[in-house]
């Protein structure tokens, strides 16, 4: 039940996210919804880190509430807003500074570089607003609430639709009209989430006294936090890797790998949602020192996994090369072609994801650190030999079977790790 939501919630993000493809697509062109696939893994990137860090924080709130500390939550929610202000604005300015070189060394085609470069900087520049949003959220479902985040998801995502539609077709900013509807929308968002918090959730705001600084406390968020960020952006650093690989392709293909990526999103809401809430599961139950609970959330976790891949899968079968034409309003053929085999051959893997997904963020909830990131860091690995030497030699179907590879590989590495973790084993016997 409380994954519910969070499906809901995902569904809607995704939508928010889908949107300035869409309009892109139909308003503004190939060239312009290219230059958004240029952008993505690159925003993507930064996004993840910050929803990392957050989530790392959430973990450890979630910890304290589960073991009924209330005043270890508030100096722990107080910490997250120190280290969290601190890290986001760092981030912005190296993104900032950063921004075109990387576009070049990622090899972006001259004829989209300037769109691709002013649609990111005005993203970076307010990566604050998501990562305040994402914290407030993360706050609340750390304390069992994720229906509220939802509601105020719902209107932000409706207003970011109209609002796209407004600054592309009515003011005619192009695709610096979808960045300011982006970051507008996510403003909005942020905060309808603050004033719920100061008026529903007080034993969710620090007093002054709750700002003193704790080494111990502090330590521990910054480790958790950073593992998870770390975690996530290592897996964004490989998606980057290979969009350099895919960039060599050309525009047409770019076009239509953006696309397949958004439906494949969307088929991995459901497992991802629910892995997201046996993250909070985990945390609060390891907090009540309740472990076999943790270990049937993961066992259904997993076998709803498997029944969810079935079904896409053949959802997919059937529509792949019709929703591919509605999302891009395009009919070029190495749009589609492409597009439809990349979501033909990757769906049936979603069972691997989805154990995958569950195993990750069940280590990250009973306190495992190091684990995850070597999970990171092997899909790193994998993509960067696809990106240097598979796909060169195969070409874009070297990208589509580039992540399917990788996810078996990092779900043997992950179960190992998950079987032998001392406190599950200890709890088993």
């Amino acid at each position: 039940m409380f994954a519910v939501p969070l499906f809901v919630s995902r569904v809607f993000q995704q939508l928010y996210n889908t949107a300035d493809m869409v309009i892109a697509g139909y308003f503004l062109g190939e060239m312009s919804l290219a230059a958004i696939g240029a952008s993505t893994v690159i925003f993507e990137l930064l996004v993840v880190f910050t929803m990392g860090i957050g989530g790392g924080f959430g973990i450890v709130v979630s910890r304290s509430f589960g073991a009924g500390d209330v005043n270890l939550l508030k100096r722990t929610v107080a910490g997250s807003i120190v280290l969290g202000g601190f890290l986001t604005i760092l981030i912005s300015v190296i993104a900032g500074v950063f921004i075109l070189p990387v576009l070049k060394l990622l090899n972006t085609p001259a004829d989209i570089l300037h769109e691709t470069y002013s649609y990111l900087f005005i993203l970076i520049i307010f990566t604050f607003v998501l990562f305040a949003y994402n914290l407030c959220v993360g706050l609340l479902r750390a304390i069992g609430n994720s229906f509220v985040p939802l509601m105020f998801l719902i209107f932000s995502s409706v207003l970011n639709v109209g609002l796209n539609i407004l600054f592309v077709a009515g003011f005619g900013m192009g695709i610096n009209g979808l960045a300011a509807a982006t970051v507008a929308a996510q403003g909005v968002s942020l905060v309808l989430c603050i004033v719920y918090i100061a008026k529903k959730c007080s034993v969710l705001l620090p007093a002054k006294e709750h700002f003193r600084y704790s080494a111990e406390l502090y330590r521990e968020l910054t480790t958790q936090g950073l593992s998870m960020g770390f975690m996530m952006s290592i897996v964004s650093i490989g998606s980057v890797i290979l969009q350099w690989a895919i960039n060599g392709l050309g525009y047409l293909v770019i076009a239509g790998h953006v696309a397949a990526r958004k439906v494949s999103s969307f088929c991995w809401i459901p497992i991802s949602s629910l892995a997201m809430a046996l993250s909070t599961f985990v945390s609060q139950n390891k907090g009540a020192n309740q472990a076999e609970r943790i270990r049937k959330a993961v066992r259904y976790s997993n076998i709803f996994g498997v029944l969810w891949c079935v079904f896409i899968s053949t959802v997919i079968f059937f529509s792949s090369s019709f929703l591919m034409r509605l999302l891009t309003g395009s009919n070029e053929s190495v749009i589609i072609e492409n597009s439809s085999r990349y979501l033909l051959i990757n769906a049936p893997f979603y069972a691997i994801l989805a154990v995958l997904f569950n195993l990750r963020l069940t280590l990250q909830g009973i306190g495992e650190k190091i684990v995850p990131v070597i999970s990171s860091m092997i899909e790193l690995a994998g993509k960067a030999v696809f990106a240097f030497l598979i796909v060169p030699a195969f070409g874009y179907f070297g990208v589509i079977i580039s992540e399917p590879v990788i996810w078996c590989v990092m779900c043997l590495q992950l179960a190992f790790s998950y079987y032998r973790n001392p406190y599950i084993k200890k709890k088993a016997s």
